[in-house]
């Protein structure tokens, strides 16, 4: 006998301390809802988010991530988010390479006034991963439990 379940996607969600991670502390704080399966790692800025760690997470089983940061201009550490802004550039280039759908990975400017922004984003993206479905690519290289 089969069970249909429906598909949960984990996404992981790289939040920096400064803008992002307070803009999820206060849609918290307003109670707007996002799902669950979305665990945020807090980092000290978008920049520090090293590509390799994108790579790590979808070989862990990730179906989805989404970094956060200020928006341009408004960096705690001046430039930060525009390292970070080349960089996902660059790794969204190799992805393509390694045949990971593009939809898969998202840059978003949250600032820590805008917990709607956080909730709505979180919202949509979930969305959009769930109609893609599991992350099969890298299946083959995922550490089993």
């Amino acid at each position: 006998m089969q069970v249909n379940e429906k598909f949960v996607p984990t996404i992981v969600a790289f939040c920096c301390n400064w803008c992002s991670y307070a803009g999820a502390d206060l849609s918290g704080t307003n109670r707007l809802q996002y799902p669950a399966n979305v665990k945020i790692i807090r980092v000290p800025c978008s920049c520090r988010v090293n590509p390799m760690f994108i790579l790590r997470a979808f070989q862990r089983g990730a179906d989805g991530i989404i970094i956060c940061g200020c928006h341009p201009g408004d960096c705690h550490y001046t430039t930060g988010n525009y390292y970070a802004r080349r960089r996902m550039t660059m790794l969204f280039s190799m992805l393509d390479f390694l045949g990971i759908e593009r939809k898969r990975t998202r840059l978003e400017w949250v600032s820590a006034a805008e917990g709607a922004k956080f909730a709505a984003t979180m919202n949509s993206f979930v969305e959009e991963i769930t109609s893609l479905g599991p992350n099969r690519r890298l299946e083959d290289l995922r550490c089993k439990k």
